[in-house]
């Protein structure tokens, strides 16, 4: 990637880091991207399913198809970081890297319109609402797979303590299917004082609480993988009143859906049966998405477009219990989903923390493996 087209990247990432918008809100994001899009001579298509914006390149006589898909979004973080560049949206932050992965398509764009040693059409997808606000089945449910014909899909993802420009290609799953829950309690308000004229929904809720920390213990094959996580809990608005209601909310993990189907029967019953347990009822609502799984022709390429880029390539790193809703294109097309190392993290910098920043050191090494695998794609005998 020569100076000119690195400084580019970089600037244009800086400013998507500066101006975050939220899952089905990225107006101003998806106008930028289709402004680029212009500046490099490259046609596409608003308005895909929301925000989204598919581009498309075509060369040569070959009717072969690809599609490489960036996320767009950010996430509903105050960031700390004191950057030149940091977020000038209050409470909303690319603490995640779609700022990067978004310039790193349209980098992969400019080098393919560049380069004339490929034949077939490119299929640039730029994806609103990944972070589950269902912005991929969006897409998918507006057709883009019908009205941007592509016989295989790719995406990256940066990925934090993973050595900077590392092609790290899974063996199979590489996400979990991301699933989350409510659970309410509902039983007799009364006074704190007279408790016996009163069914406590908070004592029962500490009872499921602890209850629930048995499934992945005691209901899972500890040959398989899965997590039962509560992130809210809410209950009373008075310290002398025993509530009506308790409510808490979480998350839980999979990879396989005999799992998933037994875990969620777990959370039913002993939800149901605690309450029953203290007098009171049990409301259960659940969703779950799909994990994300590679297919081992496509895993193939991304590991031979890493090495014609450049790139250092792993094929040894384990699944993560995220989740990723690039698995529902997967559901479609065969594709491959890769972990673009983003070098070591800083001051805490993980995914989602307040702390986090796309390195742009790793634009070339991300735009470079996207161009790379479409040309593979292309240029495979794979049907």
């Amino acid at each position: 990637m020569d100076r000119d087209l690195l400084d580019k990247l970089t600037a244009w990432r800086r400013h998507l880091h500066a101006h975050p918008e939220l899952g089905r809100e990225e107006k101003m994001t998806s106008a930028f991207v289709q402004e680029k899009l212009t500046e490099l001579g490259v046609p596409f298509v608003a308005n895909v399913g929301g925000y989204g914006v598919v581009a498309t390149l075509t060369k040569g006589a070959s009717e072969r198809t690809v599609g490489l898909r960036a996320d767009m979004d950010a996430l509903p973080i105050q960031e700390v970081n004191d950057l030149p560049y940091k977020s000038k949206t209050a409470n909303v932050m690319h603490a995640c890297g779609h700022d990067g992965h978004t310039t790193s398509l349209l980098g992969a764009a400019a080098l393919l319109k560049a380069d004339d040693g490929w034949s077939g059409t490119v299929q640039f997808v730029f994806q609103p609402a990944e972070e589950g606000t269902g912005g991929a089945l969006a897409m998918l449910a507006d057709g883009v797979l019908e009205r941007f014909p592509m016989e295989r899909v790719f995406a990256l993802h940066n990925w934090p303590g993973l050595e900077a420009g590392t092609v790290a290609v899974h063996r199979g799953p590489v996400m979990s299917e991301a699933g989350r829950f409510k659970i309410t309690l509902t039983g007799k308000a009364g006074h704190a004082a007279l408790p016996e004229q009163t069914h406590d929904p908070i004592v029962a809720m500490g009872h499921l609480i602890v209850a629930l920390q048995t499934i992945v213990s005691r209901n899972v094959d500890p040959m398989e993988s899965a997590v039962v996580s509560i992130g809210q809990v809410h209950g009373g608005l008075a310290s002398n009143q025993i509530p009506t209601n308790v409510f808490i909310e979480g998350t839980f993990r999979t990879f396989v859906p005999a799992v998933r189907d037994r875990l969620l029967a777990r959370l039913q019953g002993i939800a149901e049966n605690i309450a029953a347990t203290f007098e009171m009822t049990a409301a259960v609502e659940f969703n779950y998405g799909v994990a994300t799984i590679n297919t081992a022709p496509e895993e193939d390429m991304a590991a031979a477009a890493g090495e014609a880029a450049g790139l250092p390539v792993r094929r040894d790193m384990k699944a993560s219990t995220t989740g990723e809703d690039f698995a529902y294109f997967l559901e479609k097309r065969p594709g491959c989903y890769i972990w673009m190392g983003n070098g070591p993290v800083v001051e805490g910098g993980v995914l989602h923390n307040d702390r986090y920043n796309f390195n742009d050191a790793i634009l070339p090494a991300a735009s470079g493996w996207f161009a790379a695998v479409a040309k593979q794609a292309l240029a495979s005998n794979a049907p």
